[in-house]
């Protein structure tokens, strides 16, 4: 309990954990929203409304990013939680399909601003190593209860009152995230050395492209987009449509997928005592593979996509996409500096929604149009080549510190104590991309 004994952390852990279960009823409601709209074409609606969410998120995620540290943290979280509640109590309204798009593009826009901004706080609050890695356990756990608790409790509210409803929740899920933001004292961003609007706004993209680790980071991004589109964009018409099952029901497999990330996520800490964060997460992806390869063959057989069946594959992706993405922000956490961290973070948010991007619109439409199989095989194809990018770039044994040359000229405080050899300077440490190692040694 010693973390949560730090007041501002229990304050911003609350506030994620009732903006995220907000989020959750709100992705139920969506699906059911899309479903009431357009019928058996409801796949491809929501395929669209979360390629939308993912536009916006690559889009805005690295500006926000890029200028966090000219903005107060808390009054710039608070005014972007009050945003996205406005937009979410509009939803209930809308009786046009149009109208779903243009309501998750104003959300999601808020949100790519929000999410990053609030990822970055966490390393500045928690300098400690162990209490960090902790926080980004609970962090995973706080997100699974997107799809653990919150569909649950949208299944209970379905059987009694109308999915609108769902909405309601979200907004106030929302203002509850602002008043504890409020009421936590957050430090700012330290300030970019960078000036340039460009440099500031693509900065944390070139860091993750000269960074061994952070390309491999990026495969197993699309690892877990291709696998958890399946999950977040057909779970409806499988539920509904394909096995003829109440809408509770959409609820209570995305519960069973939640599960499976939350008991990852709560082991993660005792796991990374005992391999790697490489090691940990490459394997969650390989779980993912082996879940979608599951699912390809039982929906090739008839009737092999039974609900025992569908519960336990949805589980496994769970699990797997817990151990490949909880460790991540210790990854990004070593391989940046505290200047360049809110854009790395950004970077990151915006490049992994890049791979929902490609993922979300395949298992819409491509599903729509030629059933689930063959999506699947394409999807499990992109997971498959997310793990050969992440086990080629990302080396398995990586120096604590890495030796490497600066040529002459170079900030005199940063090479004091290092050997002149030729023209320049030859020393070792802890190594990050940055204004002084513009690339990898």
């Amino acid at each position: 309990m010693g973390l949560f004994g730090i007041r501002d952390y229990r304050h911003l852990f609350g506030a994620q954990l009732v903006s995220l279960g907000g989020t959750g009823l709100a992705t139920v409601a969506l699906g059911l929203l899309a479903y009431q709209l357009a019928g058996p074409s409801a796949g491809a609606v929501l395929g669209t409304a979360l390629a939308i969410k993912m536009v916006t998120y690559v889009v805005i995620a690295p500006i926000a990013g890029a200028y966090a540290d000219r903005f107060e943290r808390r009054r710039m979280l608070v005014t972007l939680d009050v945003t996205r509640a406005a937009v979410v109590l509009a939803m209930p309204f809308a009786d046009r399909v149009w109208h779903v798009y243009v309501l998750v593009a104003l959300l999601q826009s808020a949100s790519a601003a929000f999410t990053p901004t609030f990822q970055a706080v966490l390393p500045d609050l928690l300098p400690d190593e162990v209490d960090y890695t902790r926080a980004l356990s609970y962090s995973q756990l706080a997100s699974t209860m997107e799809t653990l608790l919150s569909p649950l409790l949208a299944a209970v509210l379905v059987t009694v009152t109308s999915f609108h409803w769902l909405f309601v929740g979200t907004a106030i899920g929302f203002l509850a995230s602002a008043s504890l933001v409020v009421s936590s004292r957050i430090p700012d961003a330290t300030p970019s050395p960078r000036y340039r609007a460009l440099d500031r706004i693509l900065s944390g993209t070139r860091i993750f492209v000269a960074t061994p680790r952070l390309r491999g980071l990026m495969g197993l991004n699309l690892a877990v987009a291709a696998v958890g589109a399946v999950v977040m964009v057909n779970t409806v018409n499988l539920v509904q449509q394909r096995l003829g099952r109440p809408a509770a029901d959409v609820a209570w497999l995305l519960t069973a997928n939640g599960a499976g990330v939350l008991v990852v996520a709560l082991a993660v800490p005792r796991l990374l005592r005992r391999v790697t964060d490489r090691t940990l997460m490459v394997s969650g992806a390989a779980l993912l593979v082996a879940a979608i390869a599951g699912a390809i063959a039982c929906s090739a057989v008839a009737g092999g996509l039974s609900w025992p069946v569908l519960l336990v594959l949805w589980t496994l992706i769970g699990a797997g996409t817990g151990a490949a993405l909880t460790p991540s922000g210790q990854v990004l956490r070593r391989s940046s500096d505290g200047a360049d961290r809110p854009a790395l973070f950004a970077a990151q948010f915006s490049l992994s929604h890049a791979c929902w991007l490609l993922s979300y619109p395949i298992a819409g439409w491509v599903a729509t149009a030629y059933g689930f199989t063959p999506t699947w095989v394409v999807l499990g194809i992109l997971a498959a080549a997310g793990i050969v990018v992440a086990v080629r770039c990302w080396p398995s044994h990586e120096a604590a510190q890495l030796e490497h040359t600066h040529p002459a000229g170079v900030e005199h405080t940063h090479v004091a104590g290092a050997v002149t050899v030729g023209g320049g300077y030859r020393h070792s440490h802890p190594f990050v991309i940055d204004r002084l190692h513009p690339h990898w040694p």
